[in-house]
């Protein structure tokens, strides 16, 4: 991860959630890889129920935690979890939204979308983001590892999910994302 500093100029996280369907109707929410918390936190300011926040790196973990804490924000739960390895721990069919915000250049791409599909409900939302595939983007993936649009609409179609209208979102400046419904 980029110094923090650097990170949180990628991205508009508040706008971009919204872009992606997040709303107060939504109960229950997982991050896989959540980071410095840059979309848990927006997250669980705008839902009625708790954020689940997964993260392979303890001080991501703690990071979160920390910022949760200062906004007052007691709906977020953050847990040290290698998810690829071990699965995120939550039950079948248990969130109403997951999100899956690059990382979907990983090798086990399809670990990741297997185990979104497994914890959430049949109607449930994925909310996919990653970096444009153009190598003059300022940080991402090379290139080489970096997934085109088409290929994350495929691997989510081929884990179980339907792309919701309208495809694919532009999120400038630098990225795009999708909604996908667990069928």
């Amino acid at each position: 991860m980029p110094p923090e500093e650097a990170w949180a100029g990628f991205f508009d996280p508040k706008t971009t959630l919204e872009k992606l369907g997040l709303t107060k109707d939504i109960r229950a929410v997982v991050d896989f890889g959540c980071g410095y918390g840059t979309f848990t936190i927006p997250a669980a300011k705008i839902i009625g129920g708790k954020v689940y926040a997964l993260d392979i790196e303890p001080e991501m973990v703690a990071a979160t935690n920390t910022k949760a804490a200062a906004a007052d924000l007691d709906n977020v739960e953050a847990h040290h979890r290698d998810f690829v390895a071990d699965g995120s721990g939550l039950p079948d069919s248990s969130m109403d939204y997951a999100m899956l915000f690059n990382i979907l250049h990983a090798e086990e791409r399809m670990t990741l979308l297997r185990e979104a599909w497994r914890v959430l409900t049949v109607g449930g939302k994925l909310a996919v983001i990653h970096w444009n595939y153009d190598a003059h983007t300022p940080r991402g993936p090379t290139i080489g590892i970096r997934p085109r649009p088409e290929q994350c609409g495929a691997w989510a179609e081929s884990a179980g999910f339907a792309t919701l209208p309208p495809g694919l979102i532009d999120l400038p400046p630098y990225h795009y994302g999708y909604v996908f419904e667990r069928v």
